[in-house]
């Protein structure tokens, strides 16, 4: 390489970074529900970006309709406001851990962060993992304890637990000197000192502009554009989100994607429409310099991870390694006897396309074709992560089957089986401590440590394998009565730990296909509860309600009782059902055992079998049983026979073949003593005697040839 290559490829080391004193970008991490959204809902309203007479709704970043209707951030979100002529990029993050993958990449357009922290709950697990993928990254933290307004809230309590936290996570001095912000999102202030007034957010504002460092690079050395999210629209396709690091990017400015993780992508793109963060609006530009959060449109194939460089000098910006998924499922095409019916994308090839496309999207998601053209092997970082995608692709009309989840497992150098390690941190009251500890302890928990947390409320934290939290939240909010709390921490991978019954009761099952009726649903209710109602079509091998008891039964839900002179058509109406338990998709996620498939469509949601033709396979099972029971009772007789001849029989051939011997002794010479005396037999005496013993004589020749 000569001396003016060398210095173009090594430009960026010899000029000088500026620091960008308008611009401050941040992201709000938190654990779930500890106020992220709503303080990002304040700060825009106190920024002046709604109209003072605007009606404004609660959560407004949170504008998928799963997102409102569940009450968490599932997509992590861009903002932008003002505040004394500076720019506050923010970025609001998930809360929930199975979305973790959001919060890892997005923390590399950030500066520094915002840490909410509940100033009842305090430090929890997500808590932990957000703060722990922070200070990794060298960022430096606010910490703002939320919701002081609350009636139990002890934030010096909290505080003492986050300065613990910081310190088990290795924090340098200058990260263990941040500052501590109380807040109340809802109420809309924020204070210093919790002996201040509260008024507003302009503390945290200027905690903002006094503690976070503004962005830094060289405006005039070679363009370069780390893309960390995706966002996706239908009229321009796909739009990479990142920040300029160096350089300036403007509208048709020519430009070369690499990738850090693949060395041997380069290719060559236009820049077409360029944007920045406004409120909650995409404002278009014309040209960007560093510190910027952008959006870009035109480039079709464009990926998180991707670096946009300038042609001169390509060179790629290191991506934040993203958490690899600890859980899966089979994505199949339904072939249900209902199959079709409800759904409007029901095909492999749809099905394959739409998981393809949401890898555009989540980077925490991975799909694996199988030999089976039809199913799909889907893997993530939580039972909740993959619900979520179902109830996407459930909504937009796609038509599937998924499997009971299951873990990923690995293997160490020696070749053992391996399986990811929960920490479950358990809030419960004392009353159900012992049910939980049992439960968890059948599912191979181990309890590490048990605290009073709060009156009469105990903390448990367990180590669990995962696959033993599976199917496990419905029932844990069942034992504790809706009062428990269950957070959980990936803890890394342990030897394996033996097997787990999932599920302790059996499931009753459709007999025939065929339309549900009162007089039928009236006797299976017996059985244990019911998932249907009366109306309803159902079919051979579907699962309609949860069995008492171990076993699976089949049931005929479908029979009426004939009419008689003596019972009307409307007789069933006195008949009373109990009220059915309709599964919502998570309670029906957790319900299926391994030998099972959730239908998903549109419309419903059904629990089969995984046999097709459930019913058909039971006659066959039934036939050949019926047929080996005979042949079993036919080797019997032979063997009771077998005994009888050789017990019973044999005996008395012995005693009858000795009796005869002894008879036909001295046939030979026909000599008998008569009357004292040996005289010789007469031919008419021999003939005689022949006659009368003849028939003895024959019989006991036989016997002795046979015996």
């Amino acid at each position: 390489m000569d001396i003016k290559a060398f210095l173009i490829t090594e430009r960026r080391y010899f000029t000088m970074k500026k620091q960008r004193e308008d611009i401050r970008n941040i992201a709000i991490i938190a654990h779930v529900d500890h106020g992220k959204t709503t303080l990002v809902d304040e700060l825009l309203k106190q920024s002046g970006v709604f109209r003072a007479n605007q009606e404004v709704a609660e959560r407004v970043m949170d504008s998928n309709d799963i997102e409102r209707e569940r009450g968490i951030t599932i997509l992590a979100k861009n903002t932008a406001v003002y505040y004394k002529d500076t720019k506050i990029n923010i970025i609001d993050t998930p809360g929930h851990a199975d979305f973790g993958g959001e919060v890892e990449r997005v923390l590399k357009m950030v500066n520094g962060v915002i840490l909410v922290v509940d100033a009842f709950e305090g430090a929890m697990p997500q808590t932990k993992f957000v703060l722990k993928k922070a200070l990794e990254l060298q960022l430096p933290v606010i910490v703002c304890i939320n919701k002081i307004d609350r009636p139990e809230a002890r934030p010096e309590e909290v505080i003492d637990e986050i300065l613990e936290l910081f310190m088990d996570l290795d924090a340098s001095d200058e990260q263990l000197d941040c500052p501590f912000v109380y807040a109340s999102a809802k109420a809309g202030h924020a204070i210093l000192d919790l002996t201040d007034e509260p008024e507003n957010m302009i503390p945290l504002f200027e905690t903002i502009l006094d503690y976070i460092p503004a962005p830094e690079g060289d405006p005039d050395t070679d363009t370069q554009v780390l893309i960390s999210t995706i966002d996706y629209n239908e009229y321009v396709g796909r739009i990479g989100i990142g920040k300029v690091d160096n350089g300036t990017i403007a509208v048709n400015q020519d430009m070369v994607v690499v990738n850090a993780h693949e060395p041997d992508k380069q290719k060559k793109v236009k820049i077409s429409k360029l944007y920045e963060f406004d409120g909650l609006n995409k404002v278009e530009v014309k040209e960007a310099t560093i510190g910027s959060i952008v959006a870009i449109s035109g480039i079709s194939d464009i990926s998180i991870g991707d670096t946009l460089c300038s042609p001169e000098n390509p060179v790629a910006i290191p991506f934040q390694k993203i958490s690899e998924p600890t859980i899966a499922m089979q994505f199949i095409v339904n072939d249900s006897p209902f199959a079709g019916q409800e759904g409007k994308f029901v095909t492999s090839r749809h099905l394959r396309d739409r998981l393809l496309r949401e890898l555009n999207t989540d980077v925490s998601l991975r799909v694996e074709e199988s030999e089976n053209a039809d199913s799909f092997r889907v893997s993530g970082r939580g039972e909740l992560h993959l619900s979520v995608l179902i109830e996407n692709m459930r909504r937009e009309g796609y038509e599937f089957a998924v499997s009971k989840a299951e873990v990923l497992y690995k293997k160490d150098e020696n070749g053992k089986l391996l399986e990811p390690i929960e920490t479950a941190y358990i809030d419960v009251p004392d009353e159900f401590t012992g049910t939980v500890i049992d439960k968890l302890s059948q599912r191979k928990g181990e309890l590490q440590n048990m605290s009073a947390s709060n009156g009469t409320t105990t903390r448990l934290e367990f180590s669990i394998p995962a696959r033993g939290l599976i199917g496990y939240r419905g029932e844990f909010m069942t034992d504790t009565k809706g009062n428990g709390i269950l957070n959980t921490a990936f803890d890394g991978y342990a030897p394996y730990k033996g097997d787990i019954q999932y599920r302790k009761q059996g499931s009753l099952i459709a007999f025939e296909t065929g339309e549900s009726v009162t007089y039928g649903l009236y006797s299976a209710q017996e059985r244990g509860t019911l998932f249907i109602r009366a109306g309803e079509k159902v079919y051979s091998g579907m699962v309609i309600g949860q069995n008492g008891k171990a076993e699976d039964i089949e049931l005929n839900v479908c029979k009426t009782k004939h009419l008689t002179n003596t019972r009307s058509s409307g007789a069933d109406d006195a008949l009373k059902l109990t009220t059915p338990r309709i599964l919502s998709l998570e309670e029906a996620l957790d319900f299926i055992d391994t030998d099972e498939l959730l239908e998903v469509t549109p419309q419903s949601l059904r629990i089969r079998k995984k046999i097709s033709g459930f019913q058909d396979e039971k006659k066959e099972e039934n036939y050949s049983f019926r047929v080996f029971s005979y042949l079993a009772l036919f080797v019997s007789f032979l063997y009771i026979l077998e005994f009888l001849v050789i017990f019973i029989a044999c005996p008395i051939i012995w005693l009858y073949n000795k009796t005869i011997k002894y008879i036909a002794k001295g046939f030979g010479d026909m000599n008998y003593i008569i009357s004292g005396k040996n005289i010789d037999v007469t031919p008419g005496l021999k003939s005689t005697i022949e006659q009368k013993l003849g028939n003895w004589k024959g019989i006991s020749l036989l016997i002795l040839k046979l015996s």
